[in-house]
């Protein structure tokens, strides 16, 4: 990696949230420092992190007197400062479907498999509810993926480079996987996708596995 400013980024192995943002630092090639945020233990809710993100949700970047919270806006933060492997073509139709399919994941599909709401419908409900509710707004995103991308995948979501998109999909289809085993024959193209990322070392460097803070990645 080339050498750069000092960042800090407060993650959680598992967080999908997280990942993206490991992800795109690793393909910038940015050097940081990894912050570990048990949410399991509730560190979120510390007041010493309350300070940097108000919500008390992970991830936070900490670039000098610059403190962002949110995948998203870490992101667009990172293609604006430092804009090496740029995270957007300068296609403007690719670079919609891109923010398209990032809105999609963070707004229509990953909300919807947050601890928290998965401990609510847990308690109120049961765990046959959970399954159901995952299941169905999983799969009611993939659905839009799979036919949005259609007609601009190529080797990788929108084309044969690494862009937003990916950096989205890689953490999202692993969680609909092998957290809340989704059968994946409904969406071949994103399985498609899926495979493909596990040969970039940047996205493979970025997994919940082999995170400082791992413990047991199926818990």
């Amino acid at each position: 990696m080339s050498s750069g400013p000092s960042l800090q980024l407060y993650s959680y192995y598992r967080s999908s949230c997280s990942w993206r943002v490991r992800v795109a630092l690793n393909l910038k090639g940015l050097k940081y420092e990894y912050k570990p945020v048990n949410l399991l233990k509730g560190e979120q809710f510390s007041p010493e992190f309350l300070e940097l993100n108000p919500l008390g949700f992970v991830p936070v970047l900490v670039d000098g007197d610059t403190v962002v919270g949110d995948s998203l806006a870490i992101l667009l933060y990172l293609e604006e400062k430092y804009p090496e492997h740029p995270l957007l073509p300068d296609d403007l139709k690719r670079r919609a479907i891109n923010i398209q399919v990032a809105n999609i994941v963070s707004s229509s599909i990953q909300p919807y498999q947050n601890l928290a709401i998965l401990k609510y419908i847990d308690e109120k409900l049961n765990s046959d509810e959970t399954s159901a509710w995952l299941q169905y707004h999983i799969g009611k995103g993939f659905t839009a993926l799979e036919k949005l991308l259609q007609d601009y995948a190529g080797k990788y979501a929108t084309g044969d480079e690494v862009f937003l998109a990916d950096v989205f999909l890689k953490p999202q289809i692993h969680a609909a996987i092998h957290r809340f085993k989704l059968d994946m024959s409904a969406y071949p193209l994103l399985l498609r996708l899926f495979k493909a990322y596990s040969e970039i070392p940047e996205f493979e460097a970025a997994r919940p596995e082999v995170q400082p803070d791992a413990v047991n990645p199926s818990k």
